[in-house]
């Protein structure tokens, strides 16, 4: 993506959905078909409740924001990455291959 008036600015293309790690676990689980074995050091430091990108800058810059939400995002994200390996398994070209 290109744009003059964000040269050199680094801007966020994040959803704006708040999500804690434990959904965020929880969705990477549902989408992969897995279930993780989750471990929680109770004496850390404790952080943000949840994360989301705010996307005001870009609104604000750009007149646009992205609109796919994360589960989408992911659920494509995952099923690239698995046919990258399922790929490169296979003896295929894959996408760094090809670079």
């Amino acid at each position: 993506m290109h744009s003059e008036a964000l040269i050199a600015t680094p801007i966020n293309l994040g959803s704006s959905e708040l999500v804690s790690i434990n959904a965020l676990v929880s969705l990477a689980e549902s989408i992969g078909g897995i279930k993780l074995e989750r471990k929680y050091d109770l004496a850390a430091p404790r952080g943000v409740a949840g994360r989301n990108s705010d996307n005001t800058m870009i609104q604000g810059v750009l007149g646009w924001q992205p609109g796919t939400p994360l589960r989408e995002g992911l659920a494509k994200t995952y099923a690239w990455i698995e046919q990258q390996y399922l790929d490169r398994q296979a003896g295929k070209r894959t996408v760094k291959d090809e670079a």
